[in-house]
């Protein structure tokens, strides 16, 4: 067994976002005195959304799922983390609106499922609806007191504070190329030839996870590609006051029209993930792309997914954005709609191409791997943070380590 001098830290989480901050913000908390290292491929932290993210409310999720779960408890414990650090974060509340007669049974459906979550949630007709939002038409609707957007690249900022006030190291510009599992921990090279030795591995590289995790030798059981995500924006945004979603359709591969007014009072429709055509469509925002064939083989479900491309980029073209968005807007036409700029997410894919929609952790020697965090993932950030840290907390224990100190109620 190593000598703890032999180590140059406790837990090495790889990856810089906010899902890896937040882990290591969790160790921290949870076990005093653990020595935490953050890598993160890029030069500085993650890019996030202008105007700041939506918290998402977590009511579309089945109940029982991690990111019901999640989602629900994270969008409380956001609010309460952006209070006492003094963070930009509003609630505003989310309108789940039904404009044709068949998605009423489908608001109904959610209005149960919020109610299981215990959400808090309202039903409105027509004049009700126009109390919160004056421009929008609907034949009913549901609020959702819990939605509202927040500034998460000050969430992140602060997190990384926190890591770093409590002793921790993070470390930009560190692009991991090898890993080596030894009996007695892991020890990890990276691009500039350093290597850091820890007791137990995080994988939090979002869309790298699945490759960190075949260098750990551990089979992820899954593919990671990364999605474009357009959107666009409202050129008049005093037509939202908050967040206004159509009910989803869960049969469609998009979830119908969503406006959001950020924090910039921007009004932005989307975003709509769809995958990407090229490699420099990623160059704008730091991403990775590998071409479809080498990341799934020849499943028939991807290769569905690629003849259907250029549909589905199409049904997210100005055109078709400005129909869905005439449903709850009425009198919206292209010329009121400006692209806005795209991010990128991962979405990770079983063998058979199914995509997996909900948090992916799988445990292995020492070593936890974080292989899918959907889109809910930065509401849900606090609540995963403590669950990756409780796992690689028990890893670390095998090695004989044993915490400095542990604050009552948290450590497992």
């Amino acid at each position: 067994m190593a000598t703890h001098a032999a180590y140059d830290c406790d837990v090495l989480v790889i990856g810089g976002g906010i899902v890896g901050l937040s882990s290591a913000y969790a160790l921290t908390r949870t076990a005093p005195g653990t020595r935490v290292t953050v890598l993160e491929k890029e030069r500085g932290p993650g890019r996030t959304p202008p105007g700041g993210g939506m918290v998402h409310t977590g009511i579309q999720h089945a109940p029982g799922s991690l990111q019901a779960r999640w989602t629900v408890r994270g969008a409380a414990e956001l609010a309460d983390f952006c209070a006492e650090h003094g963070l930009a974060h509003t609630v505003t509340g989310k309108l789940i609106v039904a404009t044709a007669g068949a998605e009423l049974p489908r608001l109904h459906g959610l209005v149960q499922r919020g109610r299981a979550h215990g959400l808090p949630v309202r039903e409105l007709g027509p004049a009700q609806i126009a109390e919160y939002e004056p421009r929008v038409r609907g034949l009913a609707a549901i609020r959702v007191g819990t939605g509202g957007v927040c500034d998460f690249a000050a969430v992140a900022a602060r997190l990384a504070a926190e890591v770093s006030d409590a002793g921790g190291r993070i470390r930009y510009g560190a692009d991991v190329v090898a890993v080596d599992r030894r009996p007695w921990g892991v020890a990890v090279r990276t691009s500039d030839g350093r290597v850091v030795r820890a007791r137990v591995l995080v994988n939090c590289a979002g869309p790298h996870s699945d490759r960190i995790a075949r260098l750990a030798g551990d089979d992820p059981g899954v593919r990671t590609v990364l999605l474009r995500e357009a959107s666009y924006e409202l050129t008049a945004p005093d037509q939202v006051r908050g967040l206004v979603h159509q009910v989803p359709d869960p049969a469609l591969r998009h979830p119908g029209a969503r406006l959001t007014r950020g924090l910039d009072g921007v009004v932005r429709l989307g975003p709509a993930a769809v995958p990407a055509r090229a490699e420099a469509e990623y160059a704008r925002s730091g991403g990775f792309l590998r071409e479809p064939a080498s990341v799934l083989g020849r499943t028939g479900a991807w290769r569905i997914t690629l003849r259907r491309r250029h549909d589905a980029e199409g049904a997210h073209g100005r055109p078709t954005v400005a129909r869905a968005v005439r449903r709850l807007l009425p009198g919206v036409t292209e010329d009121d709609l400006r692209p806005s700029p795209s991010g990128a997410r991962a979405q990770a894919f079983l063998r058979d191409g199914t995509p997996v929609n909900d948090f992916l952790l799988r445990d292995a020697p020492h070593a936890v791997h974080v292989l899918h965090a959907p889109p809910t993932a930065a509401t849900a950030s606090l609540p995963l943070g403590r669950e990756v840290a409780r796992r690689a907390l028990l890893r670390a224990r095998a090695t004989g380590w044993r915490p400095p100190a542990v604050e009552s109620g948290h450590c497992v």
